[in-house]
């Protein structure tokens, strides 16, 4: 064998998280002379939180496993989620929120105001 079963990684993966797995659709597309594989899922729309997780971190995990096996067997890996269930929409990557500041940033001193100190 020379690579990976993506498709079985992926679905042994990303199943534990679904309340439905049978909603699992799961599209694997390899390029063998490059090495390289996309993989894209879709699932519910109504079980996309329990799959991204907080802050995205289960996602984020599996896109991790699957990089670091396909880097393993000398492929490259990308992964996508699809909004709802059958792969309709764009790919979804989970962002970080804005961080929060409780206080407006201060202005750095400038030059002539350190000389001064």
């Amino acid at each position: 064998m020379d690579h990976p079963d993506f498709l079985g990684l992926v679905r042994f993966l990303i199943e534990p998280f679904l309340d439905t797995p049978e909603s699992l659709k799961i599209d694997c597309e390899e390029n063998g002379g490059l090495s390289k594989v996309w993989i894209r899922v879709a699932f519910n729309e109504a079980e996309r939180g329990k799959v991204f997780g907080r802050g995205g971190r289960n996602v984020q995990a599996v896109r991790n496993v699957v990089r670091a096996t396909a880097a393993l067997s000398g492929w490259s890996a990308y992964f996508d989620v699809y909004g709802g269930n059958g792969g309709e929409g764009s790919a979804d990557r989970p962002s970080r929120p804005p961080r929060k500041r409780s206080s407006p940033p201060r202005p750095k001193p400038s030059r002539s105001d350190r000389a001064a100190e």
